[in-house]
C-alpha cells in the first residue's frame, strides 16, 4: 500500500522581493495540463509530427514514430496482462527504448520504476521485490541483474545495442554479452520477449488506459545522506508540473530547441530536465548512454544543441580534458543549468568562456521531481546562489530546532519547500513520509540562506554540519576557500570526533598532479582566509579522486565512514599547530 503524503494547494504568500526579481519572461504562476504524462508525447507529436524527437548514433526517430512505438509497447503490456497501477521496472541507459518504455508504460496505465545500470543484482532484486514489479524492460547485457535478483518479474522485454554499434564496438559488446550471459537463459522463470520484435508484431493501442493524474507515475530509489534507500513516489501531476515549470524557465521556443541529453534518465534530474521538459518543448533530444567528454563535444558540433542540463563534474571534465586543449565550435549552446552538486564558480566561468553559453545553478531533490530553484536565464542570476524558486513554488528558511520559525534574511537554517512538484510520499514508508512532509512543506535537510532579493544559497547538509567548541562550521564555506589555494584540485571537509571540542575540522585535499602541499604556507593561507573555528586542524592529501555518486556529488559520508573504520587514518594527515 502506498504511503501518501499531505496534499496542499500550491499558491501561498511570497516575499514581495521574489516577485520584484522574478524574470519578466516567466510567469510566477502557470496553468498546468490536467493530463497524465503520456499527453506530453501525444501533444508534441500532434504539433511537430515530422520533427526528430531523438538522435542516438545514426538512429533518428521522429515524434510520430516515437508515439507509434510507445502505443505499440502499451498494447504489448496490456495484452500480457498489465493492470492499471502495476509496476514496470526500467533498467536501461539513455536509449530511445527508454523513452518508449516510459510513455508506453504510462499509456498502459502502469507505473514506471527506475532501476540504475550501476546497481548490483542484489540491489535490483530488492527494489523489484519491494515495488512488486510484474514487468522489467532492459538490455541483454543487463539481464543478469534482473535474472539474478532472486525473484524475476513475470515478463522481461530485452533490447540490444548491437545493431547500432560500429564493427569494432559490436565485437566488444558481443564479448561483454557472452561474459555476462554465456549460453544460459539470464531470466529463468520469466517470460522473455525481444523488445523490437514484440513492438513490430503489435498494433497501436486504440485508447490509452485512463489514469488519474494524482496516482503514482514514477518510483525511484533515493539514498539521501543516510545511505538507506527509500522509494520516492511521484504522481503524474508532480512530474507534469516540473516539466511545465522547467520548459517555461528555460526560455526555450517550442519546436525549435535541441537538448543535449546525457544526464542519466534513471535519475529524476535527467528525467525531468531532459525527457519531460524536452517533450514539453517539442525539442530534439541528442542521446548518449555514457558521458565521455570527447564524445559529448563531437555530439555538440554535429547536432548543434541549444540547451544542456548538466552536473558540475561534467562541466569540469569538459574544461580540463577537452576544451583547454583544442578550440571547438560550441556556440550553438545558449544555456546550461547545472545541478546535482555545488557548482564551483571557476568551473562555470571557464565553461562559459569556452562556449559562450550562459551557465546557471539550480537546486532540487528527488522528492520534488526534482527541481525547485534555478538561476534566471535572462542575465540576472547571482553567482554562488541556486537562484529563485520556480513558478508556483514556495520556499523559506526555518530554524533547525523546531522547523517552524521563518528566519530573517541571511541567517542559516533548513530549507523547506512546497509546490505542485513535491512527491506523494515514500513507497510503503509512512513514517519517513511524515518526517519530511509536514504541514504541506517538504523538509529538505539542506541548510541554506535567503538574501533580501529572494535568492537562495545552499550552505550544507544538516548531517554534514560540524560543531566545534559550540561553533557551527559549514563544510561548503570552508571548501570554497580551500579550492582557491594553489595546487588544490578538489577538497572535502568533514568533522572528526574529538572529546575536547566535539569535532575537529578535517580537510581532505586532492592535489594537482606533481604538486606537493607546503603545509606551512597552507596554514598561513588558511589563517588569512578563515575564522579560527573554521580552520582545518587535520589535513589529509591524496592523489585519487574523492568518493562521488553518479551525479558527481562528493560523498562525505564515505569519508566519515572510512575514518570511523580506521581510527589510525588520522595519522596519515597532519595536525595544525
Amino acid at each position: 500500500m502506498l504511503a501518501l503524503g499531505t496534499l496542499w494547494p500550491f499558491g501561498g504568500k511570497r516575499r514581495p522581493s521574489w516577485l520584484d526579481r522574478y524574470p519578466a519572461e516567466v510567469p510566477p504562476t502557470l496553468d498546468y495540463p490536467n493530463e497524465p504524462l503520456h499527453w506530453l508525447l501525444e501533444h508534441a507529436a500532434a504539433r511537430f509530427p515530422n520533427r526528430v524527437a531523438c538522435f542516438y548514433y545514426s538512429q533518428r526517430i521522429t515524434y510520430s514514430e516515437l508515439l507509434s512505438q510507445s502505443r505499440r509497447l502499451a498494447q504489448v503490456l496490456v495484452r500480457e496482462g498489465l493492470q492499471p497501477g502495476d509496476r514496470v521496472g526500467v533498467l536501461l541507459p539513455n536509449l530511445p527504448e527508454y523513452l518508449v518504455a516510459l510513455f508506453g508504460t504510462w499509456m498502459a496505465g502502469g507505473v514506471a520504476v527506475s532501476l540504475s545500470p550501476l546497481m548490483v543484482a542484489d540491489q535490483v532484486g530488492a527494489f523489484l521485490r519491494s515495488t512488486q514489479c510484474r514487468v522489467a524492460i532492459t538490455l541483454d547485457v543487463l539481464a543478469p541483474l534482473v535474472g539474478g535478483a532472486g525473484q524475476a518479474p513475470e515478463l522481461v522485454l530485452l533490447s540490444s545495442l548491437a545493431g547500432r554499434l560500429s564493427r569494432l564496438e559490436k565485437l566488444g559488446y558481443a564479448w561483454v554479452r557472452f561474459r555476462r550471459l554465456g549460453f544460459s537463459q539470464a531470466c529463468a522463470g520469466s517470460k522473455v520477449l525481444e523488445f523490437e520484435s514484440a513492438l513490430g508484431n503489435a498494433h497501436e493501442i486504440a485508447t490509452p488506459v485512463m489514469t488519474d493524474v494524482n496516482r503514482p507515475a514514477y518510483i525511484l530509489p533515493t539514498g539521501g545522506t543516510t545511505g538507506a534507500p527509500k522509494a520516492v513516489t511521484l504522481a503524474h501531476r508532480n512530474l507534469m508540473a516540473n516539466a511545465w515549470q522547467l520548459s517555461h524557465w528555460s526560455l526555450g521556443q517550442p519546436g525549435e530547441e535541441t537538448l543535449l541529453a546525457v544526464l542519466p534518465f534513471f535519475h529524476s534530474y535527467g528525467l525531468s530536465t531532459c525527457v519531460l521538459c524536452g517533450m514539453a518543448l517539442g525539442a530534439t533530444l541528442v542521446l548518449h548512454h555514457r558521458f565521455r567528454p570527447a564524445s559529448v563535444v563531437r555530439l555538440i558540433e554535429q547536432h548543434r544543441p541549444t540547451l544542456f542540463p548538466a552536473v558540475p563534474a561534467m562541466l569540469s571534465a569538459l574544461n580540463t580534458q577537452v576544451l583547454r586543449k583544442k578550440k571547438y565550435d560550441l556556440r550553438s549552446l545558449k544555456s546550461c543549468m547545472s545541478g546535482g552538486a555545488p557548482l564551483p564558480l571557476r568551473v562555470a566561468d571557464e565553461f562559459s568562456e569556452h562556449t559562450g553559453c550562459r551557465v546557471v545553478e539550480g537546486y532540487g531533490l528527488s522528492e520534488a521531481s526534482p527541481v525547485t530553484h534555478a538561476g534566471p536565464l535572462n542575465g540576472t542570476a547571482i553567482p554562488g546562489t541556486i537562484g529563485l524558486p520556480l513558478p508556483d513554488t514556495d520556499a523559506r528558511i526555518v530554524d533547525q530546532a523546531t522547523g517552524t520559525e521563518t528566519l530573517p534574511d541571511g541567517e542559516v537554517g533548513e530549507l523547506v519547500v512546497r509546490g505542485p512538484q513535491v512527491m506523494l510520499g515514500y513507497w510503503n514508508n509512512e513514517t519517513e513520509t511524515q518526517r519530511v512532509l509536514r504541514d504541506g512543506w517538504l523538509y529538505t535537510s539542506d541548510l541554506g540562506t535567503c538574501d533580501e532579493n529572494g535568492f537562495f544559497k545552499i550552505v550544507d547538509r544538516k548531517k554534514d554540519l560540524i560543531i566545534t567548541s559550540g561553533f557551527n562550521v559549514y563544510p561548503g564555506d570552508v571548501e570554497s576557500v580551500l579550492r582557491s589555494y594553489p595546487g588544490v584540485h578538489d577538497v572535502a571537509v568533514i568533522g572528526e570526533p574529538d572529546e575536547a571540542v566535539g569535532e575537529l575540522v578535517r580537510a581532505v585535499l586532492v592535489m594537482n598532479k606533481g604538486i606537493k602541499l607546503n603545509r606551512r604556507d597552507f596554514d598561513l593561507f588558511v589563517k588569512q582566509k578563515l575564522a579560527a573555528h573554521q580552520r582545518p586542524r587535520i589535513v589529509e592529501t591524496r592523489t585519487d579522486d574523492l568518493p562521488r555518486n553518479f551525479l558527481g556529488k562528493v560523498l562525505r559520508r564515505e569519508l566519515r565512514a572510512a575514518l570511523n573504520a580506521s581510527p589510525k587514518l588520522a595519522a596519515e594527515g597532519s595536525a595544525a599547530g
